[in-house]
């Protein structure tokens, strides 16, 4: 099969620990075609939806390091159709482009797409999390989403926590998550004008105000799943000068295996993931509840894979997934083709 990664460019992947970079060395180990572009590189030519792609070069043999893969990957510039792949891996960072998305419709019935365009649009950020919570934020913690100033120092004012997390709607990797308590009102006051008002284009943000989750500090849980079900999960422990447990923010990661509640909470949310086409998507959980999912560029595959040691590595069986659903869409491409001839010739 040949797949197109709509991703980050190649001279950012961190080619140690590059959740992407693991997928796409997959992919040429089983001799699939493999291209790469960016968002910024799609366009329609001659009524066609195209990107100007690096296509990474067939290997006969594939290294064994991550690293070395990536130094050795030769990679060739080329515009090809993106009708033309069987599949499309959405890879790139948040925020989400919604101009990128309107390119990619005009495929979307052609090319399998992981995740769904439909899925993204729906679940591209923070506020997703809210479509499976409840009255008594059993699945959830409490969480308040708003522009305005008043109306988040009204909630902090009200809580009978004494912490709360606050964080910009569309970050991500732990960027911008601060803990925030109330005996510092008058720097809350600083950090909301900040966060509302920083915006590049003149427009206010978004804000997110969450209830603080006893045992935060001590790091959350990073759960991998795949067509609704988990395949994958590690603690991620905050390190000594930051609150975040983000790998990316200086985080460390252990082993983990799922609670009680962690398995019945993923339980609960797949069939809701694999029904809005998020087949691939990583979630945070503190204490039970979700705080994140992340269905952009789920991270994780590498750390998962080196403190488990697995024998099944979670690329194959995400790739595995990829094969299998090219092959549903031929089969079923098939039985049309024969259905119709057979309705032709009568």
């Amino acid at each position: 099969m040949n797949v197109c990664f709509i991703m980050y460019p190649w001279e950012e992947i961190d080619p140690e620990n590059d959740t992407s970079l693991t997928l796409i060395k997959e992919c040429v180990k089983r001799k699939h075609g493999v291209a790469l572009c960016s968002p910024a590189n799609l366009t329609i030519r001659n009524s066609v939806t195209s990107a100007s792609c690096m296509v990474v070069g067939r290997m006969e043999k594939t290294p064994s390091s991550l690293k070395s893969f990536y130094n050795k990957a030769e990679l060739r510039e080329e515009m090809l159709p993106l009708a033309g792949f069987d599949v499309i891996f959405f890879r790139a960072n948040p925020p989400l482009d919604p101009i990128m998305l309107n390119f990619l419709d005009s495929v979307k019935d052609d090319v399998f797409i992981m995740n769904s365009l439909e899925g993204m649009r729906e679940a591209n950020n923070k506020l997703y999390t809210a479509a499976f919570g409840d009255a008594h934020s059993n699945i959830i913690p409490a969480t308040h989403v708003s522009k305005s100033k008043k109306y988040l120092i009204r909630q902090i004012k009200e809580s009978t926590a004494d912490r709360m997390i606050l964080k910009p709607l569309n970050g991500f990797g732990g960027s911008g998550v601060i803990l925030i308590e109330k005996s510092a009102m008058s720097n809350i006051n600083s950090l909301l004008d900040f966060y509302i008002n920083n915006s590049s284009n003149g427009t206010s943000n978004y804000v997110i105000l969450q209830d603080y989750i006893e045992g935060a500090d001590e790091g959350d849980v990073r759960i991998l799943i795949l067509n609704g079900e988990p395949v994958g999960a590690m603690k991620r422990v905050p390190g000594t000068d930051d609150h975040r447990s983000n790998v990316s923010a200086g985080g460390s990661v252990q082993k983990h295996s799922l609670t009680k509640a962690e398995k019945a909470l993923c339980k609960q949310i797949g069939p809701k993931l694999v029904n809005d086409g998020l087949y691939f998507v990583g979630i945070d959980v503190i204490g039970g509840k979700l705080v994140e999912v992340n269905v952009m560029s789920p991270g994780g595959i590498t750390y998962i894979n080196k403190v488990y040691k697995l024998k099944t590595k979670i690329e194959e069986k995400v790739i595995d997934f990829l094969e299998m659903k090219v092959l549903d869409k031929l089969q079923a491409f098939d039985r049309r083709t024969r259905l119709r001839k057979t309705v032709q010739d009568a």
